[in-house]
This record gives structure tokens, C-alpha cells and sequence, in this order.
């Protein structure tokens, strides 16, 4: 039987601890280089003793930024119902290297995007029906944005879920 490494007093060594806080965070959820880093930096973990437990977590495969980020893309899309612009900015606050991001986001289908918004838009607009057309069409297009859609997906779907807006001219001055 083996026991843990410690200190002369009985303590575990800070690799230890470093370990403890990694393994415990990652058997709740996957995560980001970057998330455990933070998680040990607040729990004030050497970086050294940090990089060397993070370089050994990667070599082994128990860190891969690359399949967390087409994890975290595929649950976003299929059931936060997000768009790419809000996913990127979560990847990017989790630390996801920026190419890493847009490699996996590119793989992210615009037509599986819109059928999401699309969804979103037809659950939300039903609660909608005593508004008046533009301030639905406002609350609407405003939640769409929020959760990512560009323009031109918020503006298709709310085509399809509202209707054409009706269009109108000023003749004055003519």
C-alpha cells in the first residue's frame, strides 16, 4: 500500500494539491487548460508546480482544449440554442486558443444554426401574442441577437416566424 506524497509534517505536497483540485474539477465536467490553471492559481498554486501538472495532464490526455471546444460547440448549438458569435465568445473566456475555436466552429452547420433559432424564435413568439408586431419583432430580434444569430439568420427568422413587416414609405415631399 502505498501512501500520497507529503511534507515532513504530514501535509500533501502542493503537486498534491495541484492534482486533487484538476481531478476534482474534471470529474465533474470537462474543462479548458485555462479553467484549471485559474482554479489552482485561486487556490494559490505555484505556476511552475502548475505548468508541470497541466504539461503532464495534456501529454496523457486528460486536457484536450480541441475536443473540449467541439463539446462544449455541439451543446451550445443542439440545446442552449446559441449562435456562433455568442458561442465564440465562450470559448474565448474559457481560454480556447482563438484558430482552435474557429476550427471547430466552422463545422458548426448555418443550416442547423437557423433551424435552432428558428425553434427558439416559434417558442418564444407565443408568448408574444397580446404584443403589438414591432415590439414583438423587437424583443424577439433582440433575444436572437443575444444568444449569437447574425443578422442575417435573426432576420430570416423572424421573416418566417412574424411575417414580412410591412413595409411603408414616406411620400412626403414628393
Amino acid at each position: 500500500m502505498t501512501s500520497e506524497p507529503t511534507t515532513p509534517d504530514g501535509r500533501p505536497t502542493q503537486l498534491e494539491v495541484a492534482r486533487k483540485i484538476a481531478l476534482d474539477l474534471l470529474a465533474v465536467r470537462a474543462r479548458s487548460e485555462h479553467e484549471l490553471r485559474q482554479a489552482m492559481a485561486r487556490r494559490n498554486v505555484p505556476a511552475d508546480i502548475a505548468d508541470e501538472l497541466l504539461s503532464r495532464f495534456v501529454e496523457v490526455g486528460l486536457i484536450d482544449d480541441a475536443a473540449f471546444a467541439a463539446t462544449l460547440v455541439r451543446s451550445r448549438s443542439e440545446f442552449s440554442h446559441r449562435g456562433r458569435a455568442r458561442i465564440r465568445q465562450e470559448l474565448r473566456e474559457k481560454g480556447v486558443d482563438r484558430e482552435v475555436a474557429e476550427e471547430v466552429l466552422a463545422e458548426l452547420d448555418p443550416a442547423d444554426e437557423r433551424a435552432a433559432a428558428l425553434e427558439l424564435a416559434y417558442r418564444k413568439v407565443r408568448s408574444m401574442a397580446s404584443l403589438e408586431r414591432q415590439v414583438a419583432y423587437r424583443r424577439l430580434a433582440g433575444m436572437l441577437a443575444r444568444r449569437g444569430y447574425g443578422p442575417g439568420t435573426v432576420s430570416s427568422v423572424l421573416a418566417e416566424v412574424l411575417g414580412d413587416p410591412a413595409v411603408e414609405f414616406s411620400t412626403a415631399g414628393q
